[in-house]
């Protein structure tokens, strides 16, 4: 029987795994923060394969952070100075099947481009952590341990967006 070498993250399975259950949290994280989807495709496939080119420097431990760190950093040199714009809503959109009054139809229409709006308008660490929150379901810590950040910034961005949403959106839960 032949002594396998590789260890941690520069297994085959062990990658392949690692892919699998952090692909696309990274490509929704890249997405949120900077709203082009083709950009976050691009920044997650360019994110693994540089933590494969560095698999035996990297910690398995040590992936997730090396992982996101790249992926941003990737992101950042893409986009230089461009001007962050959110399309969430639009690949989000979710029809009823229930019919409804044409009224209540316009006014659902009516909340989501003052939502959408009002989202654009949040600065990029407020709308990153609300959605990364909202949208996709991340807790707090997961959040912070994304972002590079205490839990306690991650209550305080989210507070931030809430209370930026409820001025610009009256009645906003």
């Amino acid at each position: 029987m032949t002594k396998i070498s590789l260890t941690g993250i520069c297994a085959e399975a062990v990658f392949a795994n690692f892919f699998k259950s952090h692909a696309k949290a990274l490509r929704n994280y890249l997405f949120y923060k900077y709203g082009n989807e083709e950009q976050a495709e691009d920044a997650t496939q360019e994110a693994f394969i540089k933590l494969w080119e560095n698999c035996e420097k990297v910690p398995l431990e040590k992936a997730k952070s090396f992982l996101y760190t790249v992926a941003n950093n990737t992101t950042l040199n893409k986009i230089a100075h461009q001007k962050v714009v959110l399309e969430y809503a639009k690949n989000s959109t979710v029809k009823s099947s229930t019919p409804e009054s044409p009224e209540y139809i316009l006014e659902e229409e009516q909340f989501k481009i003052k939502l959408q709006k009002a989202i654009e308008k949040l600065g990029e660490a407020q709308r990153t952590a609300f959605l990364l929150n909202r949208i996709d379901g991340k807790k707090y810590h997961e959040i912070a341990e994304m972002l590079g950040i205490s839990v306690k910034a991650v209550e305080k961005r989210i507070h931030i967006a809430l209370t930026e949403l409820r001025k610009e959106i009256e009645g906003f839960r």
